[in-house]
């Protein structure tokens, strides 16, 4: 699978749910998509790829994308941590872009 199928794939399951992907494809989404795919290979599963996984899969089940965080994310921002997943709202301009905070629990990021 490349970085195009999986976004089609991917695309077609979340946009009914209200998740739509970041509109600007040359620099976010699609580098997301290749990251994502780069995670599978290295770990097994996508991993978040905004975030350092820890590379055990029961360990970072809360940052396979899309992200536990990602719901409430795009509730009150617009977007989830990486920007990747957004609102139409958002790619459409009618809501401020804002940094969205890391929700993740410090003592399960590392370093």
């Amino acid at each position: 699978m490349d970085a195009k199928q999986l976004y089609e794939q991917l695309r077609k399951l979340q946009e009914p749910k209200g998740y739509y992907f970041n509109k600007d494809m040359e620099n976010m989404t699609m580098p997301l998509m290749e990251s994502l795919l780069e995670n599978k290979k290295r770990f097994g599963y996508m991993a978040c790829p905004c975030r350092l996984a820890n590379g055990e899969l029961e360990l970072d089940k809360d940052i396979l994308c899309p992200c536990t965080y990602r719901e409430p994310d795009v509730k009150e921002y617009g977007a989830c941590y990486c920007g990747l997943y957004v609102s139409r709202e958002w790619n459409d301009g009618e809501i401020e872009h804002q940094t969205v905070p890391e929700r993740r629990p410090p003592e399960k990021i590392i370093f």
